[in-house]
């Protein structure tokens, strides 16, 4: 029982400052948010860009002080874009998104944590793409 309860304090041990260790590379206040920016199928991609220029979205998306990690296309939904956001500036990513890019987009917010360098010892594959 003792050594049972030694392996799962150690596993516990490691987990954490894997965990840890991942979070000291991300400033202590910031987050990861991914919004889903979906297409509106009732207009062209001409249509959507013309709306994103006129709107201002290049310009104002996103704000200052926030960091675009990854921005792919879903096909058939819309593009997926997440954020590293430092707290204090949660209000302005949702102001810049109600400003510019809606008309073009309707959009759905998720927090979003890195799981990938808990897991990726774990997996029998371990080779990661970095695009």
């Amino acid at each position: 029982m003792f050594r049972v309860l030694l392996l799962v304090l150690f596993g516990l041990m490691n987990f954490t400052a894997i965990a840890e260790s991942n979070m000291d590379t991300q400033p202590k206040d910031a987050i990861l948010l991914t919004v889903f920016l979906k297409h509106d199928q009732s207009k062209n991609i001409g249509e959507i860009k013309s709306i994103l220029n006129e709107q201002g979205f290049f310009e104002n998306f996103p704000p200052e002080g926030v960091a675009v990690v990854s921005w792919y296309v879903m096909m058939g939904i819309g593009q997926v874009v997440t954020l590293e956001v430092p707290a204090h500036k949660l209000r302005e990513v949702n102001l810049a998104i109600e400003a510019s890019a809606w008309k073009a987009f309707s959009t759905e917010f998720y927090p979003t944590y890195n799981l990938y360098p808990v897991i990726k010892n774990k997996l029998k594959n371990r080779s990661k793409v970095a695009y």
